[in-house]
């Protein structure tokens, strides 16, 4: 197990629980009642908003912003400049209304996708980099693109290629 690690620049709320072995980089922001699991890796510059949960082995590249509402599983990789959202319809004046978003154990996330709201993202599916998703992700699959879209299913044929696409 990694020993936990926590930048002296990183801004802790004292309300956040977290794990074992965590490592969380500089200038990071945890924000009240965040709940985040054992041996995982926060870089620099992130934003776990209030009420985050984040499970075990994840790893969260540079410049993740994760708003409340999200809850993320176990083994789940968050590449650089990833953001969550939590409100479909966001306004600068009034309340907020979070649409709740989960991600499945051991999903991949690439580089600058973006998650709108409300959607689950299935186990072991990956999103590919810049993707912005707005449907659910079944569990197996890949998605890329704007809106992200179904390239690779693990459970249809018609989606995996054979050996002879080169």
């Amino acid at each position: 197990m990694t020993s936990t690690y926590f930048d002296p620049t990183a801004e802790i709320s004292p309300s956040a629980r977290i794990g074992e072995g965590t490592r969380i980089w500089n200038w990071t922001k945890i924000r009240e009642s965040v709940c985040i699991g054992e041996e995982v890796s926060i870089g620099q510059h992130c934003y776990i908003d209030y009420g985050v949960v984040i499970g075990d082995r994840c790893k969260l590249q540079n410049g993740v912003n994760v708003y409340h509402g999200v809850t993320i599983g176990d083994e789940v990789f968050v590449g650089p400049s990833v953001t969550f959202t939590n409100d479909l319809r966001p306004r600068a004046v009034g309340d907020w209304d979070v649409t709740p978003t989960h991600v499945g154990n051991g999903a991949s996330i690439g580089a600058n996708a973006t998650i709108v709201c409300g959607v689950e993202i299935g186990e072991l599916a990956m999103v590919g980099a810049g993707s912005v998703v707005i449907d659910d992700v079944l569990p197996g699959t890949l998605v890329v693109g704007n809106p992200a879209r179904i390239v690779y299913s693990q459970n249809d044929p018609e989606l995996q290629g054979t050996e002879d696409d080169g």
